[in-house]
């Protein structure tokens, strides 16, 4: 048996943040990041809609980048001493991620993080509260997945909590917000993005139902990336519907292990989890061809690029998402971005090995080894080309 999961609902175009005032409850808590929700004037809209709604409200501020475990534990103790019955989060993938952990937390106060990392082990969620995911990125799609990733600092490693219970109730996909990311910002949330929907097409549990929304997210990726990344309005609307679609499409048919690579070297390198990704997917296509070759020529077919044999068109997918890169000023391995060959051989046995027990690592379509792990993360080192 399979399953489809979504928010019960997707409000989405101008002005929808105006559908907090429909809420109906006594107290919401909004989980926000740095300044930036602030600075543009979007807080006090919530704040303000909220109110509107009769809500009485309390604010969580200052979720870091990478939400660590401590954050997530502070956040479910004032929510316990609060008792909200909305929690509605504004922001980057971090907040919402936070925001989604911290839910687990307030609901279950004596489960334990170690329980939380167990795929699809969470306790059923809204017993006290029901969830509102407000993006202002492009790119992580959290407001319509059952994932959230924390960070143990101590541990060096990122954790994606993974169950259809931490999937928001409501997704408010509001294209203003997007309109305030930093070109930086606009080409990893993007290239994220891609990487979503391209390893949903080739996932584990990839359907009917995800197949359309992740080559949908694809499309609209390719035609609008680099023209958002460039300041293009319009452009940056389009991206903020298509990292929603991949996000459908992943949260179901799952990840592969671009995002187990990522999730493991973006604590121990600090690289931003979007530009690993853009770093490692066309390295992981390389090596996941071998047993998906043709969905990848897909891919490539549909996206228009040239090639007459499924070589040829893998080469061209994997040359175009270079290309996208070099012109966002993305790396294109990690020494380029600054990865030390002596940090890299230090610490090559530990990302290898957590990136092999990532919860992305079980639906790659071909399943690796941790020696196998090794060699690709050393390809994407050097920028050696995949070839085993």
């Amino acid at each position: 048996m399979s399953r489809f999961t979504l928010p019960r609902d997707i409000y989405f175009g101008e002005n929808t943040l105006e559908t907090l005032k429909t809420l109906k409850g006594k107290k919401a808590i909004i989980v926000v990041g740095g300044g930036s929700m602030k600075k543009f004037g979007f807080l006090q809209k919530v704040e303000e809609y909220l109110k509107e709604a009769g809500m009485e409200i309390k604010l969580i501020e200052g979720v870091e980048p990478d939400p660590s475990v401590e954050t997530v534990m502070k956040g479910a103790e004032i929510m316990r001493d609060f008792e909200p019955d909305w929690i509605v989060s504004i922001g980057g993938g971090s907040p919402i991620d936070a925001a989604k952990a911290m839910w687990i937390f307030y609901e279950y106060p004596e489960f334990t993080f170690e329980q939380a990392v167990v795929p699809f082990g969470i306790p059923d969620l809204r017993q006290k509260a029901k969830f509102v995911a407000i993006p202002s990125t492009s790119g992580t799609a959290t407001e319509v997945t059952a994932f959230s990733v924390i960070t143990d600092y101590k541990a060096k490693i990122k954790y994606p909590l993974a169950d259809f219970n931490l999937t928001p109730d409501v997704a408010i996909i509001d294209p203003a917000l997007a309109q305030t990311m930093p070109a930086k910002l606009t080409a990893h949330t993007g290239m994220d993005a891609l990487t979503h929907a391209i390893e949903a097409y080739v996932a584990g549990l990839r359907s009917y139902f995800s197949d359309p929304l992740a080559m949908q997210a694809i499309v609209m990726t390719k035609d609008n990336l680099i023209k958002s990344y460039e300041g293009d309005k319009e452009a940056r609307d389009e991206m903020h519907i298509a990292q929603c679609l991949a996000g459908m499409a992943f949260s179901n048919a799952l990840l592969g292990i671009t995002h187990s690579m990522a999730h493991k070297t973006g604590a121990v390198f600090h690289i931003p989890h979007g530009c690993a990704n853009a770093i490692f997917l066309p390295y992981v296509i390389d090596f996941n061809k071998k047993t998906c070759k043709d969905r990848y020529a897909t891919i490539a077919k549909t996206l228009g690029l040239a090639g007459n044999t499924d070589d040829e068109l893998v080469d061209a997918l994997t040359s175009m998402i270079q290309e996208m890169n070099k012109k966002m000023d993305i790396p294109l391995n990690l020494k380029e971005y600054g990865v030390t060959e002596e940090d890299f051989n230090e610490n090559l046995d530990f990302i290898a090995h957590n990136a092999v027990l990532d919860a992305c690592t079980g639906s790659n379509p071909r399943p690796i080894t941790e020696e196998e792990m090794k060699k690709v993360f050393k390809c994407t080192f050097t920028g050696e080309k995949v070839n085993f």
